[in-house]
């Protein structure tokens, strides 16, 4: 569906590229940087765990302001540079400044390890310096993480070496994949007429009501994914390579001890959360049987998972999905309303579906101007109203710790919370129109929507995890072929799905477009995203309780994300992760959508 959509403005941070204002940042960020070299050098090298703590804690105090004004201008220098470059890959002039950009965040990562490895000497008598000093108090939190995870650093000079080589490496190799997959186009007959389609609007056609294009657009997909799978093979083989000789070299038993850290969580509780995941499976193979007996067959092809059901006649334009997302947020929060409003008024959003452009959809701060950017590809469905609503609460993450004056440490949010806010949005419009509607085919069509979104969540992220653990473990002995890699996401689906799915035509080429992948930095992007979802579905039915009190205690919460580990904050409402029986009851209640989805 072609839909008229606004492009984001980003014009009240910095007025072109090529503006002084933006250079005149560039050249600030530098000096930062010098700054706090010049610091570290000639006085955090001279302390140690037997300098007083007083005089400590100053120290600390200094070193944690200047790391807060260099992320924040970093950042928004950033966000600018990626405004552009994700909107239009062509952009040969934004691709060059963010090339010159990488250059000058190797500097800050290198000072971020070097006053991670100082930190990590400290000890213990890091914690009597950090309460007599403010700003070290305030972020207590933060520099007790650092401390207890500078064990997994190597020497400064192979950390230096690493973040050097990661430029024409894993990072490398990650422009990459975002270059080929947002350049890629298709030519594909559409509603009678022949076009030239970019990947994105290609795959947003898995949800067209019409099965006949479905399928089509299913086969020209994996075409095109045919023509570039062995450079995007060996773009994986790179990132995961680099990945695995790092975690290894750092002391980490493997990729997924450090995501689990990153997460801010443990083994007990990923097990418990995974555990009650795969115990799931059965109830989604029973949406997946009774939906595909909705649609007239007796399994589900791939391209059958996102077909729309109920109502499918109803297209969003753009106006309209703003004002059934501002109505359904209002009555919720009248701050997460107003803050919307403020970015469908103030262009926050890039919706626009265009080639150059990358696929999927994302939020990011702009930390300078203490706002959001939101990128979609909107294409007029309820699945991307959803979306828009999904990446909003991102930027009401965002609003709430700028709100409550979070510094940009402060912020420093783990995957699994950062996922929290955008699914209690998702959930608040579906839930909204599932209470509200007198319609059994809109009923019908919402309702599918959610649960085909939890399926993604549950039953395909844990196939992805499945995959990237197995690429993960290979790539250790010998790279991987493209064939190897469609060969073992294909199994990995089959492992999830079982029965629920025509194993025929599942979709071995997942690995090609979803970017997670390719993050040299960041393996295992995938759990955080059920944990989000499964922790968001059991805070909806406490609101549900508890009403209109209980969206300042979550608001705080979204402000504190970065300033307590996962299990600490979800005590706040009396939720342990570390048992199964909150997963298994997050579940339970999208058991109950399943039931009510196949009795209609």
């Amino acid at each position: 569906m072609t839909v008229s959509a606004p492009r984001w403005d980003m014009t009240n941070v910095y007025p072109s590229l090529e503006s002084k204002e933006f250079k005149n940042a560039v050249k600030e960020y530098s000096g930062l940087l010098d700054k706090f070299e010049r610091f570290y050098k000639s006085k955090l090298t001279k302390a140690s765990a037997k300098t007083k703590s007083k005089e400590l804690g100053a120290l600390l105090g200094k070193a944690v302001d200047q790391f807060n004004a260099i992320y924040e201008l970093g950042g928004t220098i950033n966000a600018y540079i990626e405004s552009f470059v994700t909107t239009d890959s062509r952009d040969k002039t934004a691709n060059r400044l963010l090339s010159e950009l990488e250059q000058v965040q190797v500097h800050q990562r290198n000072l971020g390890t070097q006053f991670s490895a100082w930190v990590g000497t400290l000890g213990k008598k890091l914690d009597e310096a950090v309460i007599t000093n403010p700003s070290a108090k305030a972020h207590a939190f933060g520099l007790k993480e650092t401390r207890d995870q500078a064990k997994y650093l190597m020497s400064e000079a192979e950390e230096m070496l690493a973040a050097e080589m990661s430029l024409s490496g894993g990072n490398a190799f990650g422009k990459l994949q975002g270059t080929v997959t947002s350049q890629l186009s298709v030519d594909f007959e559409l509603d009678g007429k022949h076009q030239k389609l970019p990947m994105p609007a290609l795959i947003n056609l898995r949800s067209h009501p019409d099965e006949a294009t479905r399928h089509r657009a299913y086969d020209a997909e994996n075409q095109a994914w045919e023509g570039v799978k062995e450079t995007l093979a060996a773009t994986l083989n790179g990132v995961k390579g680099e990945s695995n000789i790092l975690w290894k070299k750092r002391g980490r038993k493997d990729a997924l001890h450090a995501a689990i850290d990153f997460a801010r969580m443990d083994r007990k509780t990923l097990d418990a959360m995974m555990g009650a995941m795969k115990d799931s499976f059965p109830m989604f193979r029973k949406y997946y049987k009774a939906k595909a007996k909705k649609l007239g067959k007796e399994k589900l092809a791939w391209w059958d998972v996102f077909a729309p059901l109920g109502k499918t006649d109803k297209v969003y334009s753009y106006d309209e999905a703003r004002d059934f997302i501002l109505k359904h947020f209002g009555e919720f929060s009248s701050d997460l309303r107003d803050m919307t409003a403020t970015a469908f008024k103030n262009n926050w959003i890039d919706a626009e579906q265009r080639d150059g452009k990358r696929g999927g959809a994302f939020c990011m701060g702009v930390p300078a101007v203490k706002e959001s950017r939101v990128l979609a590809n909107y294409d007029g469905s309820f699945n991307q109203v959803s979306t828009l609503a999904h990446e909003l609460g991102h930027a009401f993450h965002n609003y709430c710790a700028y709100k409550a004056g979070k510094t940009e440490l402060q912020q420093n949010t783990p995957m699994t919370l950062a996922e929290t806010a955008s699914i209690m949005c998702e959930t608040i419009v579906t839930e909204a129109v599932l209470s509200s509607s007198k319609d059994p085919q809109e009923t019908l069509a919402v309702l599918e929507a959610q649960i085909e979104n939890a399926g993604q969540v549950i039953v395909d992220i844990y196939s992805r995890f499945l995959f990237e653990k197995e690429v993960m473990e290979r790539r250790e002995k010998s790279e991987l072929s493209a064939d190897d890699l469609c060969e073992i996401m294909e199994r990995a689906q089959k492992a999830t799905y079982g029965d629920g799915l025509d194993e025929r035509y599942l979709q071995k080429f997942m690995w090609t477009w979803k970017p997670h992948y390719y993050s040299p930095g960041f393996a295992f992007y995938n759990f955080p995203y059920a944990f989000g979802l499964l922790f968001a579905t059991g805070l909806y039915a406490i609101y549900k309780k508890r009403g209109a009190d209980f969206v300042p205690d979550y608001m705080n919460l979204l402000a504190s994300t970065g300033e307590a580990s996962a299990a600490k904050l979800a005590k706040r409402f009396g939720i342990d992760i570390t048992q199964k029986k909150f997963w298994q009851d997050s579940l339970a209640i999208i058991g109950k959508q399943i039931d009510r989805f196949c009795e209609l």
